[in-house]
């Protein structure tokens, strides 16, 4: 019986996530004095309770940021046995999509992309907060903190959220030439990922409108519109986001929605009299210790440090574009945005280079 009420109890631990307790006595698996032996504590009537933060915690690629989390005891009896921590990543139906971390007392054993850069912060008693660092443009979402004492345990769920742009991607050979597959690729080689609903949904309440519609990260299609046209839907529906619903990851081709968070580094323009052909833009970045910068890296500059250059240059995907935050003449369209040339085959340009700082 103790056997099999100790491996019911790691049962709970490691997966449940509703508390529950039987009124009378649990075993305690690890005691404070860690000598492996079990002790039997009586049910004393305390609910544990954990609370997060209810409003989102903002952060930006390569930050580092803590995800605050507190419990307490109604009523407080004083300090508890060692507790268990648990934090989960997860998707927008709250269902887990990865396990992110597990403490108790003073061991702590991170999972996946998390290990070497996730912690718990305990600052002050009864803390369970966690502290990601270098954080990385797929840590955006739901994350659940959950403590677990014995047979009790409770958990709360917070957001955290990426500063970023979202912006939509066609490949050099045209329009809707993107599976699901392809479409993530595309973003990752622009230093971007698959933009989900909440982005893009932030995107389009900023006044982002585009008519071609672009995969998205939980593998659905959709589209912001803010101005309703004949070919956009109808000029009869509502602005909002149009959506296809979920389409076939292999089958269907579409555009994308690409993320790209705020900067570490910097972009900056260079030129020749003659302008350069794509390769020579590539040297020209290397002889100024940079690189030819990706799409989202100028968004991001574009959007969070304010580039703002009536000139053209090549990006790492063989385009040419150029941001402009203030327009005025001979600059593009009278609204703020990246103007984009396409991809040309021939012709001379500057460059648009990125350098960590």
């Amino acid at each position: 019986l103790p056997l099999l009420l100790k491996a019911t109890l790691l049962h709970l631990a490691s997966g449940s996530h509703h508390p529950f307790y039987n009124g009378f006595y649990y075993n305690h698996i690890m005691n404070d004095n860690d000598d492996g032996q079990d002790k039997v504590d009586y049910f004393n009537g305390a609910r544990l309770v954990v609370e997060t933060s209810k409003d989102p915690v903002y952060s930006y690629s390569g930050a580092n940021v803590t995800l605050p989390c507190h419990y307490r005891y109604e009523p407080d009896l004083g300090p508890k046995h060692k507790i268990r921590i648990k934090w989960s990543k997860l998707r927008n139906d709250y269902t887990k999509e990865q396990d992110v971390l597990v403490a108790i007392g003073k061991i702590c054993m991170a999972f996946g992309d998390f290990k070497g850069r996730a912690h718990i912060h305990q600052a002050s008693r009864q803390e369970a907060s966690l502290v990601i660092s270098d954080v990385r443009l797929k840590d955006d979402g739901k994350y659940r903190c959950e403590v677990i004492d014995g047979l009790e345990d409770d958990s709360d769920v917070m957001d955290l959220r990426l500063q970023g742009i979202v912006f939509p991607y066609q490949p050099p050979r045209g329009q809707y030439r993107l599976n699901f597959h392809k479409a993530e690729k595309v973003c990752q080689d622009q230093g971007a990922i698959l933009a989900n609903f909440n982005q893009l949904f932030q995107a389009w309440s900023e006044g982002l409108d585009w008519c071609n519609a672009g995969w998205l990260a939980d593998g659905t299609v959709q589209y912001p519109i803010h101005l309703p046209r004949k070919s956009c839907g109808g000029v009869h529906l509502a602005p909002g986001i149009r959506s296809y619903g979920p389409r076939h990851r292999h089958l269907h081709h579409f555009d994308a929605f690409c993320f790209s968070s705020a900067l570490k580094g910097e972009v900056f323009y260079l030129d020749r009299l003659a302008g350069m052909t794509l390769e020579e833009a590539k040297q020209s970045c290397q002889d100024a210790g940079a690189e030819i910068a990706q799409v989202g890296q100028l968004y991001s500059a574009w959007k969070f440090l304010g580039l703002d250059r009536c000139d053209a240059g090549w990006l790492a995907d063989g385009s040419v574009r150029y941001p402009i935050v203030t327009p005025r003449a001979n600059c593009g369209p009278a609204e703020p945005g990246v103007r984009s040339f396409g991809f040309p085959s021939k012709g001379r340009f500057g460059v648009f280079c990125y350098r960590e700082r």
